[in-house]
């Protein structure tokens, strides 16, 4: 079953520049998809489509059977709530604590205080952070701050998660703790789809989709490169 769906996806910014050019691309449930590419290949605005932050030019985008091109404004939130979004910044609010950061998506959606901070100690559980709780985001390094991020995304339980460049500006210890933790969820069944321009990890996915220039150029799967070492 097919957890995102593209058919032909196209999209053109001002003056038309194109950043997508007919992608069409099937993600199963569960799978872990790599993006890669250079810079400017359309990653990130592939990423921002499926999340309805950006509309394409034309196609169809299906996530999870809806098409996503035919909702309204008033069901956004809902898509939303499927998916766990990380970016390259993490876009922490630094007047306050690294809990009040990750409990922030649930108590904008009306959770209970309790239950928002309960879920929010879990979700930094998950990621190896919980005794950070307290402190401030500029105290931590930026490879926590980037887990802090994770939690964020994972604290409302997505069915997927949507990571663009996540290790970007990282040593390779912390770029190696981001993409483990976003293994393990994967591991317990939530699709994920990481955007990356660095070839280190590329072997950890379920498949590799490769893009230049707003289309797809290659794909191939962990079997495929296994068998290629």
């Amino acid at each position: 079953m097919a957890m995102i769906e593209l058919q032909h996806v196209s999209k053109r910014y001002a003056g038309n520049t194109p950043a997508l050019t007919d992608v069409t691309l099937s993600i199963a449930k569960g799978e872990l998809i790599f993006l890669a590419g250079p810079s400017g290949a359309g990653k990130s605005t592939l990423l921002k489509i499926i999340a309805a932050i950006e509309r394409p030019t034309g196609g169809v985008i299906k996530v999870n059977g809806e098409d996503i091109g035919k909702l309204k404004p008033s069901g956004l939130p809902y898509l939303r709530r499927k998916l766990g979004l990380i970016f390259q910044q993490q876009r922490l609010l630094l007047d306050r604590d690294v809990l009040s950061n990750v409990a922030l998506p649930l108590v904008v959606t009306g959770a209970a205080k309790d239950e928002a901070q309960k879920r929010a100690r879990a979700a930094l559980d998950k990621v190896g952070l919980l005794d950070k709780a307290h402190s401030a985001p500029l105290t931590l390094s930026g490879g926590e701050q980037q887990r802090v991020a994770i939690a964020r995304a994972i604290v409302h339980r997505p069915q997927i998660i949507l990571a663009d460049e996540p290790t970007a500006n990282l040593d390779r210890d912390s770029a190696t703790k981001v993409i483990n933790t976003l293994k393990a969820f994967h591991g317990v069944g939530v699709t994920c789809v990481i955007s990356t321009h660095d070839e280190y990890f590329l072997d950890r996915a379920d498949r590799v989709v490769c893009l230049d220039h707003g289309r797809i150029v290659d794909t191939w799967r962990r079997a495929e490169m296994e068998g290629a070492a």
